[in-house]
């Protein structure tokens, strides 16, 4: 028999969800089956499977060793990259200018270094992040953007922090501001994109429609031009929605593809500005907006974050992005 305390990070989840991350060696039938034979109980009784733990809590597992996860001999986050530019940093939150080319998160093609494992790092070597005092939790990000595009990101480092913040993420009392260079300038100088975003995942793109079809999600974006030059515009983008590739995909579709983007521009475009091989879009501001209870994070309300130097702002308005 085994006993465990659940942790502040640890709290506010169910039994079942709880022990699988927990105990991964451990099938779920078998979870199950003990919980309702009494061989895992909270507090000495029976636990019931949709149980939310409590701080101090005390699972008590009345199984066999095997299905307890040897300690890890290493930390695989150790072996991502140090380079971690942090815009802003409290006991709760991490806000994190991801360069582009970086994942926020692994995947098939990149398991180590990543935004959030150089988060992982980045906590560990300061002392914040103690794996080895966690049962189940470990810091995450909030949102995500994609490999090729910079900007800020949130990474929670304790579970209330994180449960909050996907739960005002969903709600919307989060504001994501882009920046981007677009080839051309819209009619309206200002306005909101409304259409159908349909993802292929074998080919990795979206496609645009303006009416519903087949699957196809229902997006939206804010967009105000800031400046327009040389054939090129500047414009602050707001996701009233969050599909992927949903910028790029919605300016391609008007006619006014970002500049560098080899998906849904043109080469052709890019070659006669420069030839740039990364597309102008960056995720630079984000701003709190809650008009629901954030309990302990309530001190965030109302704050705005921006990330200090977007690579081709100055540039734009400096006229050294020019056609050839």
């Amino acid at each position: 028999m085994k006993e465990f305390t659940v942790n502040k990070n640890d709290a506010g989840q169910r039994l079942d969800k709880y022990l699988a991350k927990s105990f991964p060696l451990l099938p779920a039938s078998l979870m199950y089956k003990y919980i309702r034979s009494k061989r895992i109980k909270v507090n000495g009784k029976r636990g019931e499977i949709a149980y939310r733990l409590a701080e101090g809590d005390v699972v008590s597992l009345y199984i066999n060793d095997e299905f307890f996860a040897p300690a890890a001999p290493k930390y695989d986050f150790l072996g991502a990259g140090k380079a971690l530019p942090v815009v802003y940093e409290d006991e709760n939150v991490l806000l994190i200018d991801k360069p582009a080319g970086l994942l926020s998160h692994p995947d098939a093609g990149e398991y180590v270094d990543t935004a959030i494992t150089r988060a992982k790092r980045y906590l560990y070597e300061k002392g914040d992040y103690k794996p080895e005092e966690e049962t189940s939790f470990a810091p995450a990000l909030v949102n995500r953007i994609d490999r090729n595009t910079a900007g800020l990101i949130i990474a929670a480092k304790n579970a209330e922090a994180l449960r909050i913040l996907d739960d005002k993420l969903r709600r919307r009392e989060l504001h994501k501001y882009y920046l981007c260079v677009v080839v051309g300038t819209p009619r309206e100088s200002e306005g909101v994109l409304e259409s159908y975003l349909e993802k292929n995942e074998r080919q990795n793109r979206v496609y645009i429609h303006k009416t519903p079809t087949g699957d196809a999600k229902k997006i939206a974006t804010k967009y105000r031009v800031l400046g327009s030059r040389d054939g090129l515009s500047l414009v602050e983008v707001e996701l009233l929605t969050g599909r992927t590739h949903q910028i790029r995909a919605q300016f391609a579709a008007i006619g006014h593809p970002l500049l560098g983007d080899g998906k849904y521009g043109t080469n052709e475009t890019n070659k006669r500005f420069g030839g740039y091989k990364k597309q102008f879009l960056y995720s630079y501001k984000l701003t709190f907006d809650f008009t629901t209870d954030a309990g302990p994070l309530a001190y965030l309300n109302g704050k705005t974050f921006e990330a200090p130097d977007v690579w081709f702002k100055k540039a734009f308005y400096d006229g050294t992005i020019v056609p050839s």
